[in-house]
């Protein structure tokens, strides 16, 4: 039969607390591990807002280009009509953008247009640029 040597105290003494400081350690590490997922969540919501604005801004090109095709001219004021093409792209609750702008440039001669629309995100500030989408049109020259 084996004789166990009980732990002589010094050794107990050095361990105490041990524990301790470990469940302190996960517990610090589990809590940036949750940070850097509200963190990835946050960033997640912003690029899927900016998705859906891009998505409303070609909606809004692809109307102005269908409005092209069927007059058979590039030549579209954008703050004429009712409402003006502007009116529209800048109401975010009618499908437009926030702070959303057109601008149409047309060219008669080669029958081309470009269709400008910008926009500035609520949560963008001033100093940023502000986010645009082009989309040029080539109607076939009439004879």
């Amino acid at each position: 039969m084996k004789h166990q040597h009980p732990t002589p105290p010094s050794a107990r003494a050095s361990q105490s607390g041990v524990a301790l400081i470990e469940v302190l350690i996960s517990i610090l590490l589990f809590s940036l591990g949750i940070l850097g997922l509200i963190g990835l969540q946050a960033r997640a919501i912003s690029l899927s807002i900016d998705a859906e604005d891009r998505n409303r801004a070609a909606l809004i090109a692809n109307d102005i280009a269908t409005t092209m095709w069927t007059k058979r001219t590039v030549s579209i004021d954008p703050t004429a009509g009712s409402p003006s093409w502007n009116a529209r792209a800048s109401n975010p609750q009618a499908g437009g953008l926030p702070g959303g702008s057109v601008t149409i440039t047309a060219d008669t001669t080669t029958n081309t247009a470009d269709i400008l629309i910008t926009w500035r995100p609520p949560q963008r500030t001033s100093s940023e640029q502000d986010s645009r989408l082009t989309t040029r049109v080539a109607l076939p020259l009439t004879p």
